[in-house]
């Protein structure tokens, strides 16, 4: 009923129209003959007179047909712009030639002044009949936008490109009624004290923040979707510091869909600040290394593990399989790949533990993957430090167990995820992720050595020897290590926009602490580049760029959040957590780095250590594991890891 009645009502705007077309096509005419003789009904001689009466009608219907075939009747003329001028500009011409050529044949040959002002005023009345309705619009909404009594946000444009120019418009066109556009910035001198849309370009960077005082300015929407990551984070540096709302355009891909918009736009985040280019990976490797193999995920529920799962299923893989210890988290990986692939991903989803022996040597027998992605892990620092057995369980001996399945099961590539965190740990958890990456070690020499059989059984299992008789392992096992990942469970952004909800304070441990950030697809395209790089035994590192102070992370987010530190919401220094040190590092002392292809991917030559002596430390850190007993953890892990320098808390 509302469609019906919608259309009905634009049925009788364009009955206006006809009307008025019918009326102003013939008057143009007439009025150009009366100009020609005087402005005197009676001087215009009855043969003029004459051929215009009965050449009329025929004129009028020409032109009632030719403006429906140009749909001059079924535009909304609040929106017109370029295309409905060029619309009417062809009309115009072409009545012209038809009204010329039809009453001079037909009839008589006019005066020139006839023809030419009766096709100039016919392209007044025609083209003011349409864009008079939207300069009309456009004035009441200035006007409306000046009454005091309304609310109104003025808005600050950065960029005065191709983007910028279209934000303006949708903003003056569209429904944005609160928004009012009061000044543009551009860096470029040449653009300054120009007007884009009626719109001033009133300076560079230089001026925003006195620009943003004197014009009473409370939003900027930045869009300069070409610049690099490190110009957007200088500009919103800026801008961050004047307490207005900031929005940003994601990508130059809605610059060339057309797609420059307000509702496209997006909230500045704090990862916006930190002024990295992203990652990038040359994925039709990925795709050659994933496609048509079955691959499994263990810890698929979790931040790095969904997103390993996301990426994987676009690049064709004959079975994704997941598992994790959480079902909830797996529940939701499951219901996101089937409502976006529906049958065309094989993909399996299973509940189970990395430390449970038998579940994880099923899970590898029956399904037979020829990729792991091991994500499954312990990794909240201070949980760790109170729990260093279920650290060492988990993360240590699911890690040893995962890796002998996979060994076991013919498994063709093994990557361990692991974190900055692992070099010259202070804590429980970067010890065991340390521990891990020296099981990755263990088990690729093995495997080249053809000892894996040397290795003990923790399995506990009839069937893995019997394994060793039917093949040999061919694993590749590598490391992947980088630094805090930003949206993460467990990462200090989520923390502290809780604590700018709850109107602080925002806990900061230590005003000095510096962390190195990288986002979850990152993560994961240096995770599947590594995977595809792998010989066998490296530890992959990313160059993160330099590291970000959480002091200045939290002051920004809080900043970003339209309130001022320290005035509006506090900063508390809470003092270091149990295990938490100052900075991360990337690479131990003694490793070097090898290039890749991948400019900011490099491989740490691992540090070498008694693979044996390791295996018998650690099966031995497993029994007291088991057995609950903290400090004799403790004291294994201090000999198995030795660059491990705990805080005094043991």
């Amino acid at each position: 009923m509302k469609r019906r009645l919608h259309l009905e009502h634009w049925q009788v705007i364009a009955l206006y129209l006809l009307i008025y077309d019918l009326v102003a096509v013939n008057a143009s005419y007439f009025l150009a003959l009366w100009l020609r003789f005087d402005l005197s009904y009676s001087e215009i001689p009855p043969e003029y007179l004459q051929a215009f009466l009965k050449f009329a009608p025929i004129y009028s219907i020409f032109c009632l047909i030719l403006f429906w075939v140009l749909k001059l009747y079924k535009t909304i003329w609040r929106f017109a712009s370029y295309s409905e001028l060029s619309r009417i500009i062809i009309a115009s011409i072409i009545t012209t030639i038809f009204q010329i050529v039809g009453i001079t044949v037909l009839f008589i040959r006019m005066p020139f002044s006839y023809y030419f002002w009766g096709a100039i005023l016919q392209f007044i009345f025609i083209l003011g009949s349409r864009f008079g309705y939207r300069f009309y619009l456009m004035l009441a909404k200035h006007y409306e936008k000046d009454d005091s009594e309304k609310p109104k946000n003025k808005v600050m444009i950065i960029g005065a490109g191709s983007a910028g120019q279209m934000l303006v418009r949708d903003i003056q066109h569209g429904n944005y009624y609160t928004d009012y556009v009061v000044c543009i910035i551009d860096d470029n001198p040449n653009k300054w004290n120009r007007m884009i849309e009626n719109v001033p370009v009133v300076g560079g960077r230089d001026v925003i923040a006195e620009t943003v005082v004197n014009k009473g300015i409370n939003k900027i929407y930045l869009a300069i979707p070409s610049a690099t990551r490190q110009e957007q984070s200088e500009i919103l540096n800026i801008c961050k510091e004047t307490g207005c709302q900031l929005k940003n355009l994601p990508g130059l891909y809605q610059l060339a869909n057309d797609e420059i918009k307000v509702s496209r736009l997006k909230d500045v985040a704090v990862e916006d600040l930190l002024g990295r280019d992203p990652i990038t990976v040359d994925l039709t490797e990925v795709f050659d290394f994933l496609s048509g193999k079955t691959i499994l995920v263990t810890g698929g529920g979790g931040s790095i593990g969904s997103e390993l799962c996301r990426q994987i299923a676009t690049h064709n893989p004959k079975r994704l399989v997941i598992f994790d210890i959480y079902e909830n988290n797996v529940y939701d990986i499951q219901q996101e790949l089937r409502r976006k692939y529906g049958n065309e991903l094989d993909l399996v989803c299973l509940i189970g533990s990395v430390q449970d022996s038998r579940r994880i040597w099923q899970v590898f027998e029956e399904y037979q993957p020829d990729i792991v992605f091991h994500a499954a892990a312990h990794k909240h620092v201070p949980l760790m430090e109170v729990s260093p057995c279920e650290a060492v369980k988990n993360n240590a001996i699911g890690t040893y167990k995962t890796a002998y399945a996979a060994a076991m099961n013919g498994t063709k590539r093994f990557v361990l995820i692991s974190t900055d965190k692992a070099v010259n740990p202070t804590n429980v958890m970067g010890a065991t992720k340390r521990m891990c990456e020296m099981v990755i070690q263990t088990f690729d020499e093995a495997v080249k050595k053809g000892t894996v059989s040397e290795l003990p059984e923790i399995y506990n299992h009839n069937s893995q020897k019997e394994k060793l008789n039917e093949f040999k392992p061919v694993t590749q096992y590598v490391a992947v290590r980088f630094g805090n990942v930003l949206g993460s469970n467990g990462s200090v952004i989520p923390l502290f926009k809780k604590q700018i909800a709850n109107g602080g304070p925002v806990t900061v441990t230590h005003p000095n602490i510096i962390r190195y950030f990288m986002t979850i697809p990152e993560a994961v395209s240096l995770v599947l580049q590594a995977g595809y790089y792998a010989k066998g035994g490296e530890i992959f590192v990313l160059d993160m760029g330099e590291p970000v102070k959480i002091d200045d992370l939290a002051r920004n987010l809080i900043k970003l959040s339209g309130f001022k530190p320290d005035i509006d919401i506090e900063v508390k220094y809470t003092g270091l957590r149990p295990g938490e040190k100052l900075y991360e590092e990337k690479l131990m002392a003694e490793e070097g780095l090898e290039k890749t292809k991948n400019k900011l991917i490099h491989i740490g030559k691992p540090i070498a250590f008694d693979k044996l002596q390791f295996i018998k430390q650690l099966k031995g850190t497993m029994y007291f594991a088991y057995n609950n007993d903290q400090n004799q953890v403790i004291d294994c892990i201090k000999q198995i890891v030795i660059t491990f320098h705990p805080n005094d808390n043991w």
